[in-house]
């Protein structure tokens, strides 16, 4: 298969867990268990706020992927967000997730396709 045209479906694939994640899960609330993990990791009456915080930043994170701006940068950022909340959620909040521990290996394959479709598929991105 082209390198190009696997990048060419991993790039929607990428945007889609993104802004799935930002609209419908955190602003949205249509899957209040996300509000539920913040609450208890962060302790606070604020978890709805936050919630919201973080899928606007996810729609922002949509925006940056589309733009290719630093795709380099964008993916690097979105390999240390993702592994960093998903070892926080094992370790504190895996009763509430919906796979529970097993979430993790979910996170992996995110990552490891953001890292293949970045790193292996435009091997011509450099820091820059």
């Amino acid at each position: 298969m082209n390198k190009k045209y696997l990048s060419a479906i991993l790039i929607p694939l990428i945007v889609c867990v993104w802004l799935i994640n930002g609209i419908f899960c955190k602003i949205l609330n249509l899957v209040p268990r996300h509000q539920e993990i913040i609450g208890e990791i962060i302790n606070t009456g604020y978890a709805r706020e936050l919630t919201t915080m973080i899928g606007i930043l996810e729609i922002v994170m949509v925006i940056w992927i589309i733009s290719n701006y630093k795709s380099w940068s964008n993916a690097i950022t979105q390999i240390v967000i993702v592994s960093t909340m998903n070892v926080i959620e094992f370790m504190i909040t895996s009763d509430i997730l919906l796979w529970g521990k097993l979430n993790i290996i979910f996170a992996a394959l995110f990552v490891f396709i953001v890292y293949v479709n970045e790193f292996k598929l435009n091997p011509k991105n450099t820091v820059a």
